[in-house]
């Protein structure tokens, strides 16, 4: 009786300390001060919103002369937008405008972190942004834990077209593979629902993944696809979860994307609207 009491303290103990601290192990930020100053060699601006909570959330519009449309970036969970922005070569190189915010705790951006928080401090930039651009330029790019958050606002608007690397079926089912012992419904505070998400989102669907990405499975690119008949999977032979941008065909994918988004006809519904 002894022993089961102390497994049990034990148990409760680690699912505990699990709730309290969780936010340790899912996200990795860099903290810059207010007064770091960007420098890159291609114009960008940027910009700081105050949310009604009194949080606020730092971002970065990198412009291109005669631009495309835009590229809404969701980036991952670590660092902050200003190594992020090495990855905006690759949407300016194909015509288009970049926006990059920093989540709370990341960056210079400040205030208490949540799911709900990341959705709608994500929707309300995503409002202000549709002040710049019609709609039907947008484009929503969710990569790895900026994925979920990605489909979110994409099933919540319009946008032209979503794309989706290295995504997870759900975050829950992610997380699943390394607490399978402990209550998570309960205990996991970040739920990021991809797979209910992604039902109401009535953009082109493109995901790219790579077929060897130990931190997120490919399988779960392969999920969200039977969900939806119109979502395409593009494998990245031999890719893993960091080191996509490493092969030729990431480059090259993602250039026939951009192209064939701006080549493609508005959609019925913007139509509608207008």
């Amino acid at each position: 009786m002894t022993s089961i009491l102390i497994i049990a303290a034990v148990y409760i103990f680690l699912c505990v300390f699990f709730y309290f601290t969780q936010h340790w192990y899912f996200f990795r930020p860099e903290i810059l001060p207010s007064t770091f100053t960007f420098q890159y060699p291609f114009d960008f601006e940027e910009n700081t919103f105050e949310m009604e909570d009194g949080g606020q959330i730092n971002s970065i519009l990198f412009k291109v002369p005669n631009s495309r449309g835009l590229v809404y970036y969701f980036k991952g969970n670590s660092r902050s937008i200003k190594g992020w922005a090495k990855f905006a070569k690759d949407f300016m190189a194909n015509g288009y405008d970049i926006f990059m915010m920093d989540y709370r705790g990341f960056g210079k951006s400040v205030g208490k972190r949540s799911e709900r928080r990341l959705y709608d401090d994500s929707q309300q930039l995503y409002r202000w942004l549709l002040k710049q651009y019609d709609e039907d330029d947008i484009i929503i790019y969710g990569r790895s834990l900026g994925s979920g958050i990605a489909t979110r606002i994409a099933s919540w608007n319009n946008p032209k077209l979503l794309i989706l690397d290295s995504p997870y079926f759900s975050f829950y089912h992610n997380i699943k593979r390394w607490g399978f012992w402990m209550p998570l419904r309960f205990l996991l505070r970040y739920q990021i629902r991809t797979d209910q998400f992604i039902k109401k989102v009535e953009a082109p669907i493109k995901i790219i993944h790579g077929n060897k990405d130990r931190l997120i499975p490919y399988s779960h690119s392969v999920r969200l696809t039977e969900i939806k008949e119109e979502i395409d999977l593009i494998t990245i032979d031999g890719g893993g979860h960091n080191n996509l941008p490493d092969f030729p065909e990431y480059h090259e994918i993602l250039y026939d994307l951009l192209d064939e988004a701006h080549s493609a006809e508005p959609s019925i519904q913007n139509l509608l609207v207008a």
